[in-house]
């Protein structure tokens, strides 16, 4: 009780103080001691707030971020070559905030709601701090709407649902961006808008991103927010959590939305980097002590609505760089034990051409079958059994041992699956399609095809699934498949590849 009466009385002092300030048109204002790499600090300014919006000369704004009894620790949120110790700053009296609007839509923006695509002003309908408090638990619905990815090995055995936190993970250049963009292109007619912030990247790998998604019509529900390489440690910092009030806006208003973080790796060595510089004392890997709490606070925001707050939803893709195929270094274990689950890429599958190179033994989804199609869910048992037993032998047979047939029979359906389950970038796949291919490998229908067929039966039978109208609304239904359609299906697919293949 008497937290509250003081936390009651600190702010209406506060507010006293501003309309004090306001009325006698007076700024409380501080002067620049020192600045350096992105750091300002600030002696002076005696009430300001945490994350409290700080005006310095040339209207380069910064942020309120270590308060000291003596001084302010702000971090400069634009270009600081011209600042300089003597210069005088003013309180603002608000918040770090976004403007949000529907016309981001398909545009291009930064952090700080900066047009960055040269196609004209948008109009602003309100402001959100980029800091808020995530949902409570009374507003959250369980995740149960499958968010299709177009990805077979992940939608069959790494399921994503509306709502969820996913982790992407694997060393440089196995293609985590790849499985993320794809999932955006797989969003086209599904009603989702995607947010993709891309955080310490390289102008030109952003620009191929933005490029790849125009090419494939995805730009027109897409938001692509850039804190480049270039910008202050400062703007690559708060990237993350003004796309997340970006999203926040979309879902309160009902809509579903999918944000991918590109990378959190770079944004904790951003952090790093600030706490280092405001002299914060350094913890494991010389990271500071709450590094953990900055990827919770962000990834509890993402969520599914109940419908009585609007049924909208957040699902997130963060993605992360390990090192040397190091799952148990800082930054990776404290986000594996924050998401629902991880996608692990491993580099030894990409060397071998098996793409996306998703290690299914190391991948996980925690909301596990709940987000599938109840047709989808009633292979993937088999699909995962089978291809463990597979991957098991695999590594046996290898040392020239004698095989029985039974074995034989399991290497060769798992070559299969393996087979099937490569797939081009940028090429996602509609769902019943998945299921239908799935459904024929599992049932042994290619075991006699040759490998370097596959790709050919596979499309053969994609085609079937498109035309076949009533399968693919059987395959839709709230409840699985029926043993008769399935064995219809399975037959006529049979007869077809023995025409074809001459089998």
């Amino acid at each position: 009780m008497l937290n509250k009466q003081l936390s009651y009385l600190d702010k209406a002092i506060d507010e006293s103080l501003k309309e004090d300030l306001k009325k006698n048109n007076i700024e409380e204002s501080g002067t620049v001691i020192s600045v350096d790499s992105g750091i300002a600090v600030v002696k002076g300014l005696r009430v300001v707030k945490n994350q409290e919006l700080i005006e310095f000369p040339g209207e380069v704004m910064g942020m309120a971020f270590n308060l000291d009894p003596n001084s302010i620790g702000v971090v400069l949120l634009g270009d600081f070559y011209n600042i300089k110790a003597g210069d005088i700053v003013k309180r603002t009296f608000s918040v770090a905030d976004i403007p949000v609007s529907d016309d981001f839509l398909g545009r291009v923006i930064s952090p700080l709601g900066v047009i960055l695509d040269n196609k004209g002003p948008v109009n602003i309908q309100k402001h959100l701090p980029v800091e808020r408090e995530s949902p409570s638990i009374m507003k959250r619905a369980p995740v149960n709407i499958p968010l299709q990815t177009g990805i077979k090995i992940i939608d069959s055995v790494v399921p994503i649902g509306r709502g969820q936190r996913e982790l992407i993970l694997g060393d440089r250049q196995t293609g985590k961006t790849t499985i993320a963009i794809d999932t955006i292109i797989n969003q086209k007619g599904e009603d989702v808008i995607c947010i993709y912030c891309a955080i310490g990247q390289q102008t030109t790998s952003v620009s191929k991103t933005i490029e790849t998604l125009k090419r494939n019509g995805a730009m027109d529900y897409t938001i692509v927010m850039i804190a480049g390489s270039e910008d202050p440690p400062g703007v690559a910092y708060i990237a993350p959590y003004a796309a997340t009030s970006l999203g926040e806006y979309f879902m309160e208003k009902g809509k579903d939305v999918l944000i991918v973080y590109d990378d959190l790796t770079r944004h904790a060595r951003s952090y790093r980097e600030l706490s280092l510089l405001l002299e914060r004392p350094p913890g494991r890997e010389a990271f500071p002590g709450d590094i953990f709490y900055i990827h919770s606070r962000l990834l509890e925001r993402s969520t599914h609505l109940r419908e009585e707050y609007g049924g909208g939803s957040i699902t997130s893709l963060p993605i992360i760089e390990t090192q040397a195929e190091n799952l148990s270094a800082y930054i990776s274990t404290n986000l594996i034990s924050i998401t629902d689950g991880q996608i692990y890429l491993s580099p030894k599958l990409f060397q071998k051409g098996n793409l996306p190179a998703v290690n299914i033994g190391t991948s996980v989804s925690r909301i596990g079958a709940k987000t599938q199609i109840p047709s989808y869910r009633s292979i993937t048992s088999a699909l995962k059994l089978t291809y463990s037993q597979f991957e098991e032998l695999e590594s046996f047979a290898s040392f020239g041992t004698r095989l029985d047939e039974k074995t034989k029979e399991t290497l060769v359906r798992g070559r299969r699956i393996r087979a099937v389950l490569n797939q081009g970038q940028h090429s996602p796949i509609e769902v019943t399609e998945q299921i239908g291919v799935l459904m024929a490998v599992t049932n042994g229908l290619l075991d006699k095809i040759d490998l370097e067929d596959i790709s050919e039966a596979e499309d053969l039978i994609r085609n079937e699934v498109k035309k076949d109208y009533d399968f693919r609304t059987a395959l839709l239904q709230p409840e699985a498949i029926d043993d008769s359609t399935k064995d219809a299906f399975l037959k006529r697919m049979k007869k077809l590849l023995e025409m074809e293949f001459k089998l």
